[in-house]
C-alpha cells in the first residue's frame, strides 16, 4: 500500500470504488489535499492494480485493494464511488463503524421512499433512507458541518439547480425545460468501455428519453427552493470525454427584465466561491478540470422566457471535487480547500 500515513490532525479518508472515473479523481484530490490523508483505495474489479496503471495522468501510485470493512473502516471518512444499488450496503457498513461518508451514488439523494422505489427499486439500507444531507454545498452549507452522511448530487442536478436557484427562490418558475449535453465519461467507466468509438464520434444522441433518473432529483430540490414544478429533463451525449452544458428554458410566473436578472444572478454568484457569471453562454472548456460552475442568464423578449446556461466539468464539480467541497465543510474546513478556484 503506497498511500501516505496521516498525522493526528489529518483526517484519514478511504476512497471505495476508486477504479472508476470519479473515484480515481476523488483519490487524486484527497491525496493532494492539504488537510486530508488518503488512507486506502479499493476496487471491486481491479484489486492489485495501481491507479497509475489505470489512469497515468493522475500520477497516483496507490494500489487498489479489495474492500475489507473490518480493516478499511479504520478511517475518519470515506468517499464511496459505487454504482446505484451497490453503494447503500457499503455505506451502511461504514456507518456502523462510525465512518463519515460522502456517497456518490443516487442511493441517498431522494427523500421519498415511493419515488426511490419507482426509479431504483428496493433500497439496500432502508434504516438509513432519508438520513443523508443533500450535498449541494451552495444550498446546504449550514447542514454540512458535522454531518455523518452526505449524498453527493447527480451531475445534471448540480448544474441545473445552480442555474435555477435564484428564480426558484423568487417563486418565478412556472415551468422549465432542462436540455443537458454531457461528455461520455458521464456514463461511467464500464459503460464507456462498452460504447464503440464510432457510435459517439461526430454524433449527438438523446438518451434517457422521458425517463431519466435525475429528473425526480431536480423536482425534489426545486420544490425545496419554492418551485413546485415537474421539470422536463432531457440529456444528450456529446462526442467529448468530459464536460457538461445545461440549457434551461424557463417559463416564468411574471416578466423579468435583463437588469433584474443580472442583479439576482450576480448576487447569487458573489455569495459562492465556485459560481462564476459569464458574459456570454459558457462552454465546457471554460470550466474543465475545475470545481467551477459558469452561468449566463438572458431574458428573451420574443417568447417571454428566461434562458439560463450552466457549464460544469461532470467529473469535477459534477462529482469528485464536489465531494471534496462537501468533505471540507463536514470537517469544518474552508469549502475551497484543495479545490481552490483558479
Amino acid at each position: 500500500m503506497s498511500c501516505v500515513a496521516s498525522a493526528p490532525d489529518r483526517p484519514r479518508v478511504l476512497v471505495a470504488g476508486a477504479s472508476g472515473y470519479t473515484g480515481a479523481l476523488a483519490a487524486r484530490l484527497v491525496e493532494r489535499h492539504p488537510r486530508f490523508a488518503l488512507a486506502a483505495v479499493t476496487s471491486r474489479s481491479d484489486a492489485g492494480r495501481s491507479l497509475t496503471e489505470l489512469y497515468p495522468h493522475h500520477r497516483l501510485a496507490a494500489v487498489l485493494e479489495e474492500l475489507d470493512i473490518t480493516r478499511h473502516a479504520d478511517v475518519d471518512a470515506a468517499i464511496v464511488a459505487y454504482p446505484h444499488g451497490a453503494s447503500a450496503p457499503v455505506v451502511a457498513a461504514l456507518r456502523e463503524h462510525g465512518v463519515r461518508v460522502v456517497d456518490l451514488s443516487a442511493d441517498f439523494r431522494l427523500r421519498d421512499r415511493d419515488t426511490y422505489a419507482h426509479w431504483y427499486g428496493e433500497h439496500g439500507a432502508p434504516d438509513l433512507f432519508g438520513c443523508a444531507v443533500y450535498g449541494l454545498s451552495e444550498l446546504y452549507a449550514e447542514m454540512l458541518p458535522g454531518a455523518d452522511l452526505v449524498a453527493n448530487p447527480g451531475c445534471f442536478p448540480i448544474a441545473t439547480l445552480l442555474a435555477l436557484a435564484p428564480l426558484a427562490r423568487a417563486g418565478a418558475i412556472a415551468d422549465v425545460v432542462v436540455d443537458v449535453k454531457s461528455g461520455v465519461s458521464g456514463a461511467g467507466r464500464a459503460a464507456t468501455a462498452r460504447t464503440h468509438f464510432v457510435t459517439v464520434d461526430e454524433n449527438v444522441v438523446a438518451y434517457g428519453v422521458a425517463g431519466h433518473r435525475h429528473a425526480p432529483e431536480v423536482d425534489q430540490e426545486l420544490a425545496v427552493l419554492g418551485a413546485h414544478v415537474t421539470a422536463t429533463v432531457q440529456p444528450h451525449l456529446l462526442p467529448i470525454d468530459q464536460g457538461e452544458l445545461v440549457s434551461c428554458y424557463v417559463t416564468t410566473t411574471r416578466a423579468w427584465e435583463q437588469a433584474e436578472l443580472d442583479a439576482a444572478y450576480e448576487a447569487w454568484a458573489a455569495a459562492h466561491p465556485f459560481l462564476e457569471m459569464s458574459a456570454a453562454p459558457p462552454g465546457v472548456r471554460d470550466v474543465r478540470d475545475t470545481n467551477i460552475c459558469a452561468l449566463h442568464v438572458r431574458a428573451d423578449p420574443r417568447t417571454g422566457k428566461v434562458l439560463v446556461f450552466s457549464a460544469i466539468d461532470n467529473l469535477w464539480k459534477g462529482s469528485a471535487s464536489q465531494a471534496i467541497q462537501n468533505l471540507n465543510l463536514m470537517f469544518g474546513y474552508d469549502e475551497t480547500l484543495g479545490i481552490e478556484p483558479r
